[in-house]
């Protein structure tokens, strides 16, 4: 059973950062494709970024470029989201998730881990 387990997630004033790392138990992590997404009640669950297995490409939503950055640790089975610059609309339930491509359907997903941004 693939396991995702998100951590770093929390409170924060606008303008400021956190690090969300997603830890992955399957031995083939490595030719996943890592992403974040994001999910506000009521809402859609929303792309937020994502990772190629060979650390060559990345995917960004317009909301968080420039000021987030996602990138992985395939000997640490690890994956991270720096956020920097941290606005309000950036509140949300954030998921790590595992898939062939940077698609929600068939993705195998965490628990999710709140972030709250505010003043």
């Amino acid at each position: 059973q693939v396991q995702l387990v998100e951590s770093g997630g929390g409170s924060a004033h606008p303008g400021g950062s956190l690090r969300l790392a997603c830890a992955a138990s399957e031995f083939d992590y490595d030719y996943y494709v890592i992403g974040w997404f994001r999910q506000v009640p009521g809402n859609q669950r929303e792309r937020v970024a994502c990772i190629s297995s060979g650390y060559d490409s990345t995917l960004y939503s317009d909301s968080v470029k420039g000021r987030f950055a996602i990138s992985r640790d395939n000997a640490k089975h690890t994956a991270y989201l720096q956020m920097n610059d941290l606005k309000p609309e950036d509140t949300a339930v954030y998921y790590c998730m595992k898939n062939k491509n940077c698609q929600p359907y068939g993705a195998y997903w965490g628990q999710g881990t709140q972030v709250t941004v505010s003043s």
